[in-house]
């Protein structure tokens, strides 16, 4: 059966996924003071990072109208399935399931699933590479919904970011932790709880952070042997590459994939974070 997997541009494809026409992105869009940037196939990390290093005001994010989802659903593909960042980041899941039902009332009724990842980045990537998986296994449009959601409700999302005050700006974190933690170099282990940021541990600069968080990882993973996992980085692949190369000498998977952030990412991220996600 023909298929589309359509993702809001925190779904941060590898280079090779991004030519593979059966995925199609739908941007948000970024603010930094009075400068607009769309986190389409146009998005500039370097500069978009050069732009908010010399702003004093953190970038803002606008998720994509329901009538970009919609449009994307009016293709010829026969099943649907629509990814989008955590409901607690941001309201484009809200959107792409306005989106549906927006078309379901112009077009009628078509197989079109919109799932809340509860994750960003890597996470979204990981539902995406399990949704091809299981299509090109020849599984019913049910079966996929079903096995994604509870990959969804199963993995686990990790991350260790260079600075906490993108987060702290954004709310996501109070002043105070934020001070301690950049005044004495510690470097907090986070994860998610069905969507929402938590803190798992913290270690003294970034490195032994990165590798505390591989360590929490692997544990709550169990047996990988059939799972894959997923690292996200901005702007630093050489980090990303030293997180895979530790995580695989601790446990053993069927696939670690690296890509990098885009946009929406990146303003969450910020220069040098790195986000992991595991089955």
């Amino acid at each position: 059966m023909a298929y589309k997997i359509i993702g809001d541009s925190c779904l941060d494809l590898t280079a090779e996924l991004k030519k593979d026409p059966r995925f199609q992105m739908i941007p948000l869009t970024l603010q930094v003071d009075d400068t607009q940037v769309i986190d389409d196939q146009t998005f500039d990390q370097k500069a978009f990072l050069k732009l908010v290093k010399e702003s004093p005001n953190c970038p803002k994010t606008a998720c994509p109208s329901p009538e970009s989802f919609k449009e994307a659903y009016e293709c010829d593909e026969e099943w649907v399935f629509v990814l989008t960042l955590s409901n607690h980041l941001s309201g484009s899941y809200n959107s792409a399931a306005l989106a549906k039902e927006l078309y379901v009332e112009e077009h009628g009724s078509k197989n079109i699933a919109v799932i809340d990842s509860l994750s960003a980045s890597s996470g979204e990537l990981l539902l995406a590479l399990k949704i091809r998986e299981l299509c090109e296994a020849g599984k019913s449009f049910e079966e996929v919904v079903d096995e994604v959601s509870r990959t969804r409700d199963q993995m686990n999302t990790y991350f260790v970011l260079e600075t906490l005050e993108f987060l702290r700006k954004n709310g996501r974190l109070t002043g105070l932790q934020a001070f301690f933690a950049t005044a004495l170099n510690i470097k907090p282990v986070m994860g998610a709880d069905k969507g929402t940021i938590i803190k798992l541990d913290q270690a003294r600069g970034i490195n032994k952070a990165l590798s505390r968080m591989v360590e929490i990882a692997v544990k709550d993973a169990g047996d990988t042997t059939e799972k894959r996992a997923v690292i996200a980085h901005c702007n630093n692949a050489r980090r990303a590459e030293a997180v895979k190369e530790e995580l695989c000498g601790k446990a053993s998977f069927k696939e670690v994939v690296i890509t990098e952030t885009a946009g929406v990412a990146t303003v969450y991220a910020g220069d040098g974070g790195i986000v992991l996600a595991i089955e």
